[in-house]
C-alpha cells in the first residue's frame, strides 16, 4: 500500500460516514448563527438587557461590520457572485451529477451557506440607513435578532437535509456491500 492509499483511508473520503464531517457541519451552524453580521450575539443580548456601554459597544460593531459588509457588496459584488456561481456550480455538478460524495458534502455546507450570505447582504442594507440616525441600541438589537432567526431556520433546513442525504448515502453504499 502506497502512502497515498494510507492517506485517503486515514481521511475517508466518504463524508457522510466520517465523524469529523458532523463536528465540522456543527460548528460551521453553531457559528453562523452566532455571530450575526459580525457581532457576537451575546452582545446583542447584553446590549438589550443591560444597555450603556454594551448598547454602544454592539452599534459600534454593527456600524463597521454593516458599512464594511456593504462596501465589499457594491465594489466587488458582481465579480464575487460570478465567482461564487462558478464554484457552486462546479461543486454542485461534480457531487450530484458525477456522483463525488465529498463535492455533495461541500455542497451541502455552502449553498445553504451563500443564502446566509445573501440575507446578510439584506439585513446590512435594511441597518444602514436606521445607523445614519443615531439610534437607540434596541432598535438595531430587534433587527439582529430578526436576522439570527432567519440564519437559525436555514441552519435548520440545512441540517436535516444534509443529515437525510447522508443516511440516504449511508444506507445506499450499505445495501450495495
Amino acid at each position: 500500500m502506497n502512502i497515498l492509499e494510507t492517506i485517503f483511508e486515514l481521511i475517508d473520503m466518504r463524508s457522510f460516514s466520517n465523524l469529523w464531517y458532523w463536528i465540522a457541519l456543527a460548528v460551521v451552524w453553531s457559528t453562523t448563527s452566532h455571530w450575526v453580521l459580525g457581532v457576537p450575539f451575546d452582545l446583542v443580548v447584553q446590549a438589550r438587557r443591560k444597555g450603556g456601554q454594551a448598547g454602544q459597544d454592539m452599534l459600534v460593531l454593527t456600524g463597521i461590520n454593516t458599512r464594511r459588509l456593504l462596501r465589499i457588496g457594491r465594489e466587488a459584488g458582481v465579480v464575487l457572485s460570478l465567482g461564487a456561481s462558478f464554484l457552486l456550480s462546479l461543486i454542485v455538478m461534480l457531487g450530484f451529477g458525477y456522483g463525488f460524495e465529498f463535492a455533495q458534502a461541500v455542497a451541502l455546507i455552502a449553498l445553504p451557506l451563500t443564502v446566509v450570505g445573501a440575507m446578510s447582504l439584506r439585513t446590512a442594507a435594511q441597518i444602514e440607513p436606521v445607523l445614519a440616525r443615531a439610534p437607540e441600541p434596541e432598535e438595531v438589537a430587534a433587527l439582529l435578532a430578526r436576522h439570527r432567526v432567519a440564519v437559525q431556520a436555514v441552519g435548520l433546513v440545512a441540517i436535516t437535509v444534509t443529515a437525510l442525504w447522508g443516511m440516504f448515502q449511508n444506507m445506499q453504499l450499505s445495501v450495495l456491500r
